[in-house]
């Protein structure tokens, strides 16, 4: 069973974003037959992203790197991803995420930004070795009670390059 994590950068906890970021993974996990892991949302550990070691922050970067599917979100900030996410990515070593696949998803206020997922988010999870096999979420916040029916659109495009990535066909 593919296993599917939502890593949420943004700095404000339980956020929009997240909830977003979870429906997606439930939806990828009734399409896929996959099981949908606890969230890691890294507003819970924002004090300890500088501190070195921790064992709290390692722990989480070895759930997100043992997971066969990250949903990696964050708020557009600046027309990127929260400086949260950079600090929590940056504690991985090259090719740290070589055995994941990879959704990028970003939450926008703007259509101006829309193409901050695959401009800023995208090219830091290749650095870091992931697998990307789709388009990146810009995902409009205007539209979020109306979320289910924008993933379960997003999946049915994109569930045949999810599949050959994780290797169901």
């Amino acid at each position: 069973m593919v296993s599917i994590l939502a890593l949420v950068g943004n700095p404000q906890a339980h956020s929009r974003t997240r909830l977003i970021a979870e429906d997606l993974a439930r939806s990828l996990a009734d399409q896929l037959g996959g099981h949908v892991e606890d969230t890691i949302d890294l507003a819970d550990v924002a004090d300890e992203l500088f501190r070195f070691p921790s064992a709290r922050v390692d722990h989480l970067l070895a759930r997100a790197a043992d997971a066969d599917l990250v949903i990696v979100a964050s708020p557009t900030y600046k027309a990127s991803y929260t400086g949260l996410l950079k600090a929590f990515l940056d504690r991985y070593p090259a090719n740290g995420l070589a055995d994941v696949v990879a959704i990028p998803l970003m939450t926008v206020a703007s259509d101006a930004h829309a193409l901050a997922v695959e401009h800023t988010l995208r090219p830091l999870l290749v650095e870091l070795g992931a697998s990307l096999p789709t388009r990146g979420i810009s995902f409009p916040v205007a539209e979020i009670d109306t979320r289910v029916a924008v993933h379960a659109k997003w999946v049915e495009n994109e569930h045949r390059h999810l599949s050959r990535a994780i290797g169901r066909h």
